[in-house]
């Protein structure tokens, strides 16, 4: 698999985005390969190009299975973990693909990457040394009794499985592998700190009371879809919890070519490649909030003004909805809206628009305005966009943007905007 001419081959099928149920029938064009096995290198790196494009331009890379390189994190995720420990030892007892352990060791002196997953182990071996990585030794076995094996590290990592041999996909806590709050006791005898990455769809409340000493809440979003949720506990800490949103407005897609990635060397294309990960870090949404103080806060409701905005996807999962108006000082259209407003234009992190017309919902004068064409958003409104789109026979699209939604007097409202630039 890792001859000359069969990685010329695995790069040129990729390079063209071939068809793969295609070239599945067309068969193996090497005595030795079976068609299956060049499938899986051929998709694995059509899957990683725009997720790992650093990855994408080397050669000799293995790919394991599908599911392996739909678990595993983008770069700049694993970049933004990365950024979180320090010191001299790592381990990871959910090892994976090993994204997250390759940016770790850039930060840390020693990792150690754990896959309980034998096949995949050897995978992740051979790929770091491909990469000269010496910093990072593998071992195949349960996580946890490698763990158990070790007196004092300085992080703990874990990206618990999301899949469950009983109970299929899952979000809680309890129900991934390893069972974190099961072992909580067990991580704090071996380390101060602990670095926990769960499911976007887990309820912030739901994994505090799960876990124990959570310092920080850190929600990472990517062209406004969060992609995950970081937990960073350490041992006895009595503070409030802070939640730390990011948006990252697009993809790194950066990636080396071929012949690009011979002429520079390892620590150079990893360079160049963090250069572009500051610049996006420098570029994004961020907004902070002690979560405590959420409750705390005093809405300041309004009527819409000049300006509409709309808090980006990690906002609204972190549900600072109060704590972000508070900050950025706006009103809010409605305590369960979730969109604020202001005459002056501020700086937000998500979407901002300028208002030009507030209508009533009502059927007669939104046709009347000639929304042949229109961006549609419902915010605490009790139709869906798709029976919107039909009743008022608008198409997706154009310029205008039409906010559905219920104001500080409950009445149902459309706000028409445009993109404040």
């Amino acid at each position: 698999m890792l001859h000359k001419e069969v990685q010329q081959f695995i790069v040129e099928q990729s390079d063209q985005a071939i068809d793969i149920n295609k070239l599945i029938l067309k068969g193996s064009p090497f005595t030795d390969i079976a068609i299956r096995e060049l499938a899986q290198q051929i998709s694995g790196r059509l899957r990683i190009k725009h997720k790992l494009p650093s990855w994408y331009g080397r050669k000799n890379i293995y790919y394991p299975p599908t599911l392996h390189l739909e678990q595993t994190s983008s770069e700049i995720t694993a970049f933004y973990k990365s950024q979180l420990v320090s010191g001299d030892t790592l381990i990871d007892i959910t090892g994976g693909f090993g994204i997250d352990d390759y940016f770790f060791a850039k930060r840390m002196k020693h990792v150690i990457h754990c896959e309980i997953n034998a096949s995949l182990s050897k995978i992740a071996s051979y790929n770091f040394e491909t990469m000269d990585i010496a910093n990072i030794q593998t071992v195949d076995g349960d996580g946890l009794e490698v763990l158990n094996t070790f007196t004092k590290v300085d992080w703990i990592y874990i990206d618990p499985s999301r899949r469950h041999d009983s109970k299929g996909k899952v979000f809680f806590l309890e129900d991934c592998l390893p069972n974190v709050p099961e072992n909580i006791d067990s991580f704090f005898e071996r380390s101060t700190n602990v670095l926990i990455k769960t499911s976007p769809l887990l309820d912030l409340k739901t994994g505090i009371n799960a876990l124990k000493y959570v310092k920080e809440i850190h929600i990472i979003a990517v062209k406004n879809e969060v992609k995950e949720l970081l937990w960073v506990l350490e041992k006895e800490f009595e503070g409030h919890t802070i939640v730390k949103t990011i948006n990252f407005s697009r993809n790194h897609t950066h990636s080396q070519s071929e012949a690009q990635t011979k002429k520079l060397k390892r620590d150079h294309i990893f360079n160049k490649n963090l250069d572009i990960f500051k610049a996006q870090f420098e570029n994004a949404q961020r907004f902070n909030f002690i979560l405590k103080e959420e409750a705390l806060q005093s809405p300041k409701l309004g009527i819409p003004k000049s300006f509409l905005y709309e808090p980006n996807a990690a906002i609204l999962k972190s549900g600072g909805f109060l704590s972000v108006g508070h900050h950025h000082a706006l009103e809010k259209l409605h305590l369960h809206s979730h969109l604020y407003t202001s005459n002056k234009r501020e700086d937000f992190p998500g979407r901002i628009f300028e208002i030009i017309a507030i209508l009533p919902f009502q059927k007669k004068i939104i046709a009347k305005a000639g929304f042949h064409k229109a961006n549609v958003t419902i915010r605490n409104f009790p139709e869906s966009v798709s029976k919107l789109r039909k009743k008022l026979k608008i198409k997706e699209g154009g310029d205008n943007y039409l906010f559905f939604t219920t104001d500080v007097n409950n009445k149902k409202i459309v706000i028409h905007c445009k993109k404040a630039i």
